[in-house]
């Protein structure tokens, strides 16, 4: 066994492909360290446990699925940036698939704390970005928010579609579209 230390994003770039090609079940330091071709102690230069490497996997992979890179530029448009999370969502469960509903139930005990608490950190930052991009849209008509109907509650509400579609996984996105030309556009 070669024994080079290898770096922390070539590990998870090997996780990643024992996730596409095998599922969760497979990233453990053993089978990474062979993926990675190093002893099993240069894993552990990296990460301290199982838990560890499992968590960073999954943060990587969430940040591969929905991470805007500099070719796509931001996106500036409410009903673009829901169609990008659809796309996203789609590319995502192909390259990785039942990744949505499945990864959270590969963390046991307090491992699945810490699966539940990066979902709900990349859940947080995707209403974020949601919330930059609503209120920076100018084609939104005048008053379409005032009261009880804010913007940040209007995030939220979209928000749990996309989730509902994500454990659907139903990537479609034509009728949320339309219902946010109807809610918030006009005509």
């Amino acid at each position: 066994m070669n024994t080079v230390i290898t770096s922390r994003e070539a590990i998870l770039d090997k996780s990643r492909m024992l996730i596409r090609e095998q599922g969760w079940t497979a990233v453990n330091i053993r089978s990474v360290a062979a993926a990675c071709g190093v002893s099993i102690g240069s894993i552990y230069n990296y990460f301290h446990s199982k838990s560890d490497l499992i968590s960073a996997a999954v943060e990587s992979v969430w940040y591969e699925i929905f991470h805007i890179s500099e070719q796509e530029g931001r996106v500036e448009n409410f009903l673009e940036c829901v169609q990008w999370i659809f796309d996203r969502m789609k590319r995502g469960d192909e390259k990785y698939p039942g990744f949505f509903t499945l990864h959270a139930m590969s963390f046991l005990g307090e491992d699945k704390a810490d699966g539940q608490r990066l979902m709900a950190q990349s859940w947080e930052h995707m209403q974020e970005e949601m919330y930059r991009v609503l209120v920076c849209d100018k084609q939104i008509r005048e008053g379409a928010f005032c009261g009880e109907f804010t913007e940040r509650k209007f995030v939220a509400m979209i928000f749990s579609l996309i989730v509902s579609a994500l454990l659907q996984r139903n990537y479609d996105c034509s009728m949320v579209l339309e219902m946010i030309r109807r809610t918030i556009y006009n005509g």
